[in-house]
């Protein structure tokens, strides 16, 4: 029997009524079983500063930590000048720190950007993606997702409304699902390999 897999949410919008938290929302109602979805707020970290290593803020000393529960990592995104916004490069930087301890590595991850334009901030997601990258999160490529227009996808109590925009996101949590099962277990298959392979020597 599979256990369920610890996600964690980050949303890049501190917003109290943002589109981002209600579709982060919207996501955790329609995830599968096999998921159990958590958001980690952002709005407490300190901005990074390397001087702050020699005595580390409270803060991102949990933050860091928090991390390493995760089996996968689920970034929901609005867009702020064709990018990301502050606070979100900031956890990024915070969490990939210090060098040589990088919490983010090989956590399977994925992103949704979020925007009442009709691009659904294509810029911002793609943005995100290359730090990603950068701290060796390898992040689910198909489906894309970019909610465009998601001011008009909610009610006045913030439910989502939309049932296009529902079945695309919960086919989105199955793929993902699956996504972070796939990158999970890779490295024990590796392992197991290895193990019941011989040596042989020439």
């Amino acid at each position: 029997m599979r256990h369920s897999k610890n996600i964690a949410i980050f949303i890049g919008s501190l917003r109290k009524e943002s589109l981002n938290r209600k579709i982060a929302k919207a996501l955790i109602a329609l995830a599968p079983e096999s998921l159990s979805l958590k958001i980690v707020e952002l709005g407490g970290l300190q901005m990074y500063n390397q001087d702050l290593e020699e005595t580390l803020p409270a803060e991102w000393m949990e933050f860091r930590n928090q991390l390493k529960d995760f089996d996968g990592l689920l970034f929901i995104t609005p867009e702020y000048n064709r990018s990301v916004p502050a606070v979100l490069k900031n956890a990024i930087d915070i969490g990939s720190k210090p060098n040589g301890k990088n919490a983010w590595d090989k956590k399977p991850g994925a992103v949704v950007s979020v925007s009442p334009g009709a691009i659904g901030g294509f810029g911002a997601n793609h943005h995100l993606r290359q730090s990603l990258s950068a701290v060796n999160i390898p992040t689910m490529q198909q489906p894309e997702a970019y909610i465009g227009n998601a001011a008009a996808l909610f009610d006045d109590r913030g439910e989502l409304i939309n049932d296009s925009t529902k079945s695309f996101l919960k086919k989105f949590m199955t793929e993902f699902a699956e996504w972070v099962e796939r990158n999970s277990v890779q490295g024990k298959h590796i392992v197991q390999e290895v193990q019941l392979t011989p040596s042989v020597i020439n």
